[in-house]
């Protein structure tokens, strides 16, 4: 008999379980189709990705929100010397409504040398589309790799 109740409450919590699969699948496309639109300046891209009130905590230990993100875009013109951005180590944590993002943002210039942050992203889903409302953002001083032979 118990065996039949944990059975019947594993069916009856399963769509919350595909739910937060289809959530982790959604943000991580997201992150990809932000940092592809990030490399070359798309203002529809951030417009898209940061929440309004957004309060964005640099590298540089600066801390600013969504309107100085895009004032800092110009006419959003793709930089050929800018960086390409992408993401390693992405690890995603979707809790209801919110949902949390780490990863280590690689940033690599025209000379291909690499820069390398820790990334945390706090996004909460409204009307069905998952934005960031709290970003934090920083310089990684080395990146441990083991040995390998």
């Amino acid at each position: 008999m118990r065996a039949l109740i944990v059975c019947l409450l594993l069916l009856l919590a399963w769509p919350a379980f595909a739910q937060s699969g289809d959530d982790e699948a959604t943000l991580r496309a997201l992150l990809d189709e932000f940092l592809a639109g990030a490399t070359v300046n798309d203002r529809a891209v951030h417009e898209r990705f940061w929440s309004d009130d957004l309060v964005y905590t640099s590298a540089a230990g600066l801390r600013f929100g969504k309107a100085e993100i895009m004032a800092g875009l110009g006419a959003g013109e793709p930089d050929a010397d800018g960086p390409v951005y992408s993401a390693d180590e992405v690890r995603v944590r979707v809790l209801g409504e919110t949902a949390v993002i780490t990863f280590r943002l690689v940033a690599t210039d025209a000379a291909d040398e690499p820069s390398h942050f820790f990334n945390t992203g706090v996004f909460r889903r409204s009307e069905g589309h998952w934005q960031a409302f709290t970003w934090q953002a920083t310089r990684a001083a080395a990146i441990d790799r083991p040995e390998t032979d």
